[in-house]
This record gives structure tokens, sequence and C-alpha cells, in this order.
């Protein structure tokens, strides 16, 4: 199995954690154990526990930034599956330096098309990708080794 599949199975499954959690608030730790009991790989472990416990910490700040988003809508009013693959997918461009900007939106994208609704989509797009604008107008784009890959590849077209 590719490392890229695994890492959309893994980020299924921190969508899962964070959706279980949001219902009912019990025990993080149990829950992802729970649903991690069958990823055999340590790095996919360790991003998904990084990557909820991030999404966990951080959840008012990316809330906020969702706010800043969406005019005029209440952040209740989105759809629970869209509110959290938002908030992984800006924790994903916010706190993973790592991660490429595009794989982190196609990826939050694809999980949206199988898990929520028609538009989910185009609506979790819109978002994340006036997001990642803003960082990058802004300088707050925080990427570095396979991270930078994309802004690099954008920013120096091909030569004729």
């Amino acid at each position: 199995m590719s490392q890229v599949f695994k890492r959309r199975i893994v980020r299924e499954k921190v969508l899962q954690i964070l959706y279980a959690y949001e219902l009912n608030r019990e025990s993080l730790q149990k829950l992802t154990e729970d649903v991690l009991a069958d990823v055999d790989d340590s790095a996919g472990k360790d991003f998904a526990e990084t990557l909820v416990n991030r999404v966990i910490i951080n959840q008012k700040d990316l809330d906020v930034k969702i706010k800043e988003r969406v005019d005029n809508w209440e952040l209740g009013r989105i759809a629970l599956i869209d509110r959290i693959l938002l908030r992984i997918g800006l924790c994903e461009l916010l706190y993973f330096p790592e991660i490429p900007p595009k794989v982190t939106i196609n990826e939050v994208i694809e999980i949206a098309k199988e898990y929520s609704t028609a538009g989910s989509g185009k609506f979790i797009n819109g978002i994340l990708d006036a997001v990642l604008s803003e960082l990058k107008d802004s300088g707050k784009l925080n990427k570095t080794g396979r991270g930078l890959l994309q802004e690099t590849i954008s920013k120096n077209p091909p030569k004729k």
C-alpha cells in the first residue's frame, strides 16, 4: 500500500476520532487508541495523534479562521463533518510545515467527497484556498522541506 494512500486512511481515522469526540467528549486517549488500533505503521499513528491533539488544542483559533471566511453564517450551521475537515485542513496548513499545502487541500476535499455532502468539497476548497492565499500574501505560510515543493514550483515556472 502506498504511503499516500496510508496517509489518507490515517486522515479518515482522525476525522472519525474528532467526530466521535465532538459528539460525546469522552476519553480522547481511549477513543484514539481504539480507532487507531488497526494502524500498524508507527509514523502513521504518530501523525494521527499529533493531528488530533493539535486540532483540539487549537480549535478556537481554527474556528476563528473559519468564521472569518463564512460571512453572515454561524459556525454551528456548517455541517459537523465539514467543520472538522476544515479544522484538519487549517491545522495542517498552519502547524505541519512539512506537508505541502496542495496535498492538504486535496486530501481534505477527497475525504469530504466520500463522507459529506455533494457540495462539501467545493465549500471546503473555497475556504482553505482563501486561507492559503492569505497566508502566502502575509508571509505567514510556514512550510519547509517537502512542504515548500509546490510553492517553489509555482514561483519558478520553467524557462522557455
